[in-house]
């Protein structure tokens, strides 16, 4: 019974690493297809899309199969938990790469007034957070779980930046407005980008250290530990 355990975890995580590697090609394609103005490359993230809800629904499955079949505890149980989770941000990081493909298909190319924007900034602030999230699950990695959760208010602040930016450019320019407003969109989708890496650097931390982060609850536990630094 203990070996067919130790199997359907082995099978959880390489569901949950397959995932997250076709997820994180969604991430680069969508971005790369935005960057390059790569029509072929957008419409062929778009059409990824049913491959990446074939695994979320595979790993809902694996889940339900362990805990009704065993009774997990401790670590085991946490990264059961927190899979499930996980699944479900990886899914809507999935979700999101396709909806920014699909914006990028409204404008077909980037909008000249693209390089006043915080665009440039953002874009590779999330690709680092999402691999860097991603690491931090496979390599059962705490503390780059906590620089993925440190960067989260970084692209908060980016995205309000843009978001006034672009509202400045529209008023300068009512000829701007319909590309300006599909920019508004995607640079709200790479902020949700950030808060779903996030979400993942949570649980992982959930996972490793039993101590829940969520909420920016991290806020006094990662100052508890600044503290015991300065003591020493």
């Amino acid at each position: 019974m203990e070996r067919q355990f130790e199997i359907q975890i082995e099978k959880l995580k390489k569901r949950i690493l397959k995932m997250c590697s076709l997820v994180d090609e969604q991430v680069e394609f969508a971005f790369k297809a935005f960057d390059e103005e790569n029509i072929e490359l957008a419409k062929l993230v778009i059409e990824r899309d049913d491959k990446v809800d074939k695994y979320d629904i595979k790993i809902d499955k694996v889940c339900q199969k362990i805990l009704a079949l065993n009774q997990p505890v401790a670590m085991d149980l946490r990264l059961i938990m927190s899979a499930l989770t996980i699944n479900t941000n990886l899914e809507r990081i999935g979700d999101i790469a396709v909806n920014i493909a699909e914006h990028f298909l409204m404008l077909k190319k980037k909008p000249s007034f693209l390089d006043q924007t915080r665009y440039y900034e953002m874009a590779p602030i999330v690709k680092e957070m999402i691999r860097s999230s991603i690491d931090s699950f496979i390599q059962n990695d705490p503390k780059l779980a906590k620089k993925v959760i440190e960067l989260d208010d970084v692209i908060d602040n980016y995205n309000v930046e843009n978001h006034n930016i672009l509202i400045d450019i529209m008023k300068k320019d009512p000829d701007t407005i319909q590309d300006a407003v599909v920019i508004l969109v995607i640079s709200r989708q790479l902020e949700r980008l950030g808060d779903h890496a996030t979400n993942i650097a949570e649980d992982v931390y959930f996972i490793v250290e039993a101590q829940m982060i969520k909420h920016k609850y991290e806020k006094y536990l990662f100052a508890d530990e600044e503290d015991d630094d300065r003591e020493e």
